[in-house]
């Protein structure tokens, strides 16, 4: 099948490079703009424009698809765009956080006679997390199942009907990052049988989402890193586990921001609880553990300013001890304890 491809991230390079190697023709590679990153602020192209440029595959890189946006150069390049999706040989489309909104008349053109229209894939079991953080919102809320939803798109914010789904467990010490790894090799797997599928039997059964349950995943700020300790452990190891790696979750300890990166429950009797909240309460073999709201987390590793992660314990160990003990800073509305 002829396909024209949307994505930016490695997530979406993953299923760009199956398709390819599943024998599928990508004819168009559509893809965030370059951005500039790493200390020297360099222009860096994304994950997908690096795999299509290797394998020959023209790009588009417009900053929107919209063709009535006020800015007169965003519209230039959406027109352009528009112009070759208008005038291109293909079947279908394939989605994967693309990170640009696809206006109705793209979806059009998808939906062409002799066409299938766009597809998606979604990291989430919809209708739960729709929106743009579904993976970090599902560790972060304590899902015990997550998977990938294979969509026919329209116009709505991931409302489509589904054509193939796959769950899998949330493991107890998963995070964002290996998370991200086992879904984007799932959503490569599941969209190349979701092609194959359609070029065999030149259709698919799609179902409508169910209206109960829809839960939006909201972007993932750096406003949200701070680690109030009056919560419990469980959603503070939530919460950890959910911002690796982005924006890794952040507390104070004697004036000095500390990442941590890693944490699980506290096994009951690893240490004595007290009532000063962010209390470091003792040491595992690699870990610290910390006094929460309720209950007791167990902080695995951890990163000072600047420097490397390494264990929580090793990290904690090299600050100068204080008559009350090692406390990280809590933060209230009104004052710091």
């Amino acid at each position: 099948m002829k396909i024209v491809f949307a994505g930016t991230p490695e997530f979406a390079a993953q299923a760009m490079q199956a398709i390819h190697d599943a024998g599928h023709q990508i004819v168009l590679a559509l893809t965030q703009p370059d951005r500039r990153a790493g200390r020297g602020m360099h222009l860096q192209a994304s994950p997908v424009k690096v795999f299509a440029n290797e394998n020959n595959i023209p790009v588009l890189q417009p900053q929107t698809l919209r063709r009535d946006h006020a800015d007169i150069q965003k519209q230039i390049g959406a027109q352009e765009a528009y112009q070759k999706l208008s005038t291109l040989d293909f079947d279908a489309m394939v989605v994967v956080a693309y990170g640009l909104i696809l206006p109705q008349e793209i979806l059009d053109i998808t939906q062409r006679p002799g066409r299938y229209g766009s597809f998606n894939i979604h990291a989430s079991l919809l209708p739960r997390w729709r929106g743009a953080a579904p993976i970090q919102r599902a560790i972060e809320a304590g899902d015990q199942k997550t998977g990938v939803c294979i969509m026919k798109m329209d116009a709505g914010l991931d409302t489509g009907d589904t054509v193939l789904v796959d769950t899998l467990d949330i493991a107890i010490d998963e995070n964002s990052t290996t998370l991200h790894d086992r879904l984007a090799s799932m959503g490569a797997r599941l969209i190349v049988q979701t092609l194959n599928v359609l070029e065999k039997e030149k259709g698919l059964e799609a179902r409508p989402q169910n209206s109960q349950g829809v839960i939006y995943a909201e972007k993932i700020l750096k406003s949200e890193a701070d680690i109030d300790w009056l919560m419990s452990a469980q959603e503070i190891d939530c919460r950890i586990r959910a911002f690796n790696p982005f924006p890794g979750a952040i507390s104070t300890l004697q004036e000095q921001p500390l990442k941590c990166w890693n944490s699980r429950l506290a096994l009951k009797g690893s240490c004595k609880e007290t009532k000063n909240v962010g209390e470091i309460l003792g040491f595992s073999e690699h870990g610290a553990y910390v006094q929460c709201g309720s209950g007791v987390v167990e902080v695995l590793e951890m990163q000072r300013p600047g420097g490397k992660k390494m264990s929580a314990k090793m990290c904690l160990q090299a600050f100068p001890q204080q008559e009350n003990g090692l406390r990280f800073q809590v933060m209230t509305q009104s004052k710091t304890l």
